[in-house]
């Protein structure tokens, strides 16, 4: 892929109706962006991770739905976020228990 930016192709997984399907959209970036957003990790890893935990942050998508964008255990997503200053809130009780219960699993074993 020519590295000039002039075009981003990112692949990310789309839901529909239950199925995880691939799609192909085009975002154009300039260098200087590209650049501040590929300093980990390959762009369109940067980027889907950007865009994830932008509507994680506006509560878009819960953090199921984030974890399971970006592949991601439920920890290591909380610790994702907190690395980048995204505050992680428990929006369902179901959640808070799922999440309460895999805290205690962690816990357990780093015992």
């Amino acid at each position: 892929m020519n590295r000039d930016h002039q075009g981003l192709f990112a692949l990310w997984k789309t839901g529909g109706g239950g199925r995880m399907g691939l799609a192909m959209r085009t975002v154009v970036l300039d260098d200087e962006l590209a650049a501040l957003l590929e300093g980990e990790k390959p762009l369109d890893q940067a980027a889907r991770e950007a865009l994830v935990m932008d509507l994680f942050r506006r509560e878009k998508i819960s953090t199921g739905k984030a974890c399971s964008l970006l592949a991601l255990e439920r920890m290591a997503f909380v610790r994702r976020a907190a690395e980048l200053g995204v505050p992680v809130y428990l929006t369902t009780e179901e959640e808070w228990k799922v999440d309460l219960a895999t805290l205690e699993a962690w816990r357990q074993q780093r015992s």
